[in-house]
């Protein structure tokens, strides 16, 4: 099997491309193919030699990407739950005490 600099220099490229794909966004899509590297780093001798690399890469790329979407998911609220969550009450009174 190649070393891992050989993977990175051989794949980068198509892995970025794949998140760009996805994300939209080319900043992220960096971010992720960076922390897609990291990963296949630390957990190489989980890959089994019974697929291609690129393909156990992009698994991982695609999995960092699904995980991201639920980050932003869960960090995201809708105006009624942000209504619910801070009454009228709840701003004057912090509005009087900022006063």
């Amino acid at each position: 099997m190649k070393n891992i600099e050989e993977i990175y220099t051989e794949y980068f490229d198509m892995i970025y491309r794949y998140l760009l794909c996805l994300t939209k966004n080319d900043d992220l899509a960096e971010e992720l193919a960076q922390e897609t590297f990291y990963k296949a780093i630390v957990k190489i001798n989980t890959f089994r030699e019974d697929s291609k690399i690129s393909t156990w890469l992009c698994k991982i790329a695609q999995n960092l990407w699904y995980d991201e979407i639920r980050k932003h998911k869960k960090s995201t609220l809708n105006i009624e739950e942000i209504v619910f969550l801070i009454s009228d009450e709840d701003i004057e009174h912090k509005l009087i005490s900022n006063e």
